[in-house]
């Protein structure tokens, strides 16, 4: 064998495992992609459940405190906004309004003790309570999966083969500013 021949082989190797690497880094980055969208589809499942349940919780305290016209409106407001978001990014922004508004209605229900004693209103503030602590955990799990897909995506020399097949980052859910604020509740 000749030394024109051995080259060629390393050469073929060397091909081979670049192929092989991109192969293998374009899966992955699919995978976590993927990954992503299942993500925001559970965050997705639950918002609708929250957005379901708005109407009938605004319906119970219309019947108590029809005079608070204003916050009763912001929240379906609010809610129709989150329910006809198209982007992620549209839908995180018009979930914090919505959770602005809820806050604002569950401090309104303080001033009506009749209220606070409804049944109906109590499974309903429960059924919201626990959607809304389902939805704050599958954000986490959505922002751990972007934060894995973003780094592959950034990280030498994945990036290399991000950037050859148009790879695009996802954006994190993050907080809004009604988010952050401590709603007022107290029953």
């Amino acid at each position: 064998m000749g030394t024109g021949t051995i080259v060629l082989i390393v050469i073929a190797v060397i091909v081979v495992l670049i192929l092989l690497y991109v192969a293998g880094t374009y899966n992955k980055l699919v995978h976590l992609r993927n990954l992503v969208k299942d993500q925001w589809a559970q965050i997705d499942v639950l918002l609708k459940r929250r957005a379901d349940l708005i109407p009938n919780l605004v319906e119970t305290v219309k019947g108590y405190a029809s005079h608070e016209k204003e916050t009763l409106d912001a929240v379906i407001t609010a809610r129709n906004k989150a329910v006809s978001a198209t982007t992620p990014e549209d839908e995180m922004k018009a979930n914090g309004e919505l959770t602005g508004a809820l806050n604002r209605l569950f401090a309104l229900t303080e001033s009506y003790p009749d209220l606070k004693a409804n049944t109906n209103f109590l499974d309903l503030q429960n059924n919201l309570k626990e959607t809304e602590d389902k939805i704050s955990y599958a954000r986490q799990f959505y922002n751990d999966a972007v934060l894995k897909y973003k780094n592959k995506l950034e990280m030498f020399p994945s990036n290399i083969v991000a950037g050859l097949f148009h790879f695009k980052p996802e954006a994190f859910f993050e907080a809004t500013e009604a988010d952050k604020e401590v709603p007022k509740v107290q029953f």
